[in-house]
């Protein structure tokens, strides 16, 4: 095998590695838009029963948080609010 061969065949299966990366992303991409689909009927299914779809997604994220990281966070929002003269 030739050197230019060489080169060629690896120059062929990078662009084929390439070539799979772009086609895996996009089927995650295909993926990601129908969960968030399935999210959107959810949150409309929960309002149709009377939940409120902001206050659920704010509840989602505080259930991500750390115990520290909400503490801190009621915390400050407590002296925050204390100072604007709202509690």
């Amino acid at each position: 095998m030739t050197d230019e061969n060489t080169i060629s065949s690896i120059g062929q299966v990078a662009k084929d590695s390439l070539k799979s990366y772009i086609e895996r992303y996009e089927r995650l991409d295909e993926e990601k838009k129908g969960i968030a689909e399935d999210q959107k009927e959810l949150m409309a299914g929960a309002k149709a029963e009377g939940f409120d779809p902001k206050i659920i997604r704010e509840v989602l994220k505080i259930r991500k948080m750390e115990a520290a990281e909400r503490q801190e966070q009621e915390a400050l929002l407590e002296l925050y609010l204390h100072a604007v003269g709202m509690v």
